[in-house]
Formats: C-alpha cells, sequence, structure tokens
C-alpha cells in the first residue's frame, strides 16, 4: 500500500462532499469540483476525513492510491483556500495588462501576445521591484499551474541574461557570454 494513500483527508467545516460511484465532488466556500477517479479506487467517508482504499491489494495499485488521494486532499484546500502561482516578466520593456478575459503580454516580439483566461482563473498584475509580476489564482490547482505554464511558456528565461518569463521562486543560472578578444 502507498504510505500517501494510508493517510486520511481531513474534511474541513463547511465543505461537502458528495461520492457517486467513480465520481467526487467537493463543495466549499470558493466554489465546487468534480472530479472522476480510477476504478481501482473506492472513497469512504468517515467522521470529519475522508479515506482512500484500494479493491484489492496487488502492488501495481499503490501508484492509483497515493495519486487518488493527493487528488482529492488537493480538491478539499483549493475549495477552502484556494492556489496560487507567481510569474516574473524580466527584460526591457516586459509588460502585462489584462483586457477583458485575455491577458496581453509585450515580451519583446514584434506583436502583443494575447492570452485567453480559462474561466475559473483569476489573474493579478503586480509589480515585485522594477519587474511586472503576474499572479495566478484559482481552486483548480492542475488548472492554475497549467496556466501559469503556459504564460511561462511564452518567452523562457534565457540563459545569458536571464530575460523572460520565470516564477518567482525560480532560480535562473547564467551561463558565462563569450570571453573578449584572444591573446
Amino acid at each position: 500500500m502507498s504510505r500517501i494513500g494510508k493517510k486520511s483527508i481531513p474534511v474541513p467545516k463547511g465543505v461537502e462532499v458528495t461520492i457517486t460511484g467513480q465520481s467526487v465532488k467537493v463543495k466549499g466556500p470558493k466554489g465546487t469540483l468534480e472530479r472522476s477517479i480510477h476504478t481501482s479506487m473506492r472513497v469512504v467517508k468517515a467522521e470529519g476525513a475522508l479515506g482512500i482504499e484500494p479493491s484489492n491489494d496487488r502492488a501495481s495499485l499503490s501508484q492509483y492510491h497515493g495519486l487518488t488521494r493527493s487528488l482529492i486532499n488537493n480538491m478539499v484546500q483549493g475549495v477552502t483556500q484556494g492556489f496560487t502561482k507567481s510569474l516574473l516578466l524580466r527584460g526591457v520593456g516586459y509588460r502585462a495588462a489584462l483586457k477583458g478575459s485575455e491577458l496581453q503580454l509585450t515580451l519583446g516580439y514584434s506583436h502583443p501576445v494575447m492570452y485567453p483566461l480559462p474561466k475559473s482563473i483569476a489573474v493579478k498584475i503586480d509589480k515585485l521591484g522594477n519587474d511586472p509580476m503576474i499572479v495566478v489564482e484559482g481552486i483548480d490547482k492542475e488548472l492554475v499551474g497549467q496556466t501559469a505554464a503556459n504564460i511561462r511558456g511564452f518567452r523562457k528565461p534565457e540563459p545569458y541574461h536571464g530575460k523572460g518569463v520565470r516564477y518567482v521562486d525560480e532560480v535562473i543560472v547564467t551561463k558565462v557570454g563569450k570571453s573578449g578578444a584572444k591573446k
């Protein structure tokens, strides 16, 4: 059995969990999330907690055991606290602006990049020092991470000057450029 899968998932007050067959629906103060789980897993309700049980004891099912527990725990966390990812734009003239439900990025191309935001994602534009910062927020951890990765993918940090879109906590190791004139 999986070590992570054995842990119970605490369900805080104000969170309602509905289990219908292989479908798990979690409703909380920030919204509602629904996901279908692997057919070899069962979600069991207990006093203020949820447990995940595999249908049999095959070793190959332990990977789904821990995964299912983590996915449902992320759903519970999402509807109570939410998730955020912060991106930093580093480069001369790099900017971000919200235009309706689209994010407009100026990243050194000949045209601005327009990125349509998913419906359940909120974006704030802030500053960190002199650099613009984009904060992606939402209740679905997977969607928040994918949206941040898509935005980062428009201009990944380059290794010589570190310009580009990066996560706030990401460390870019810069390379040494070409050396001067040879003697």
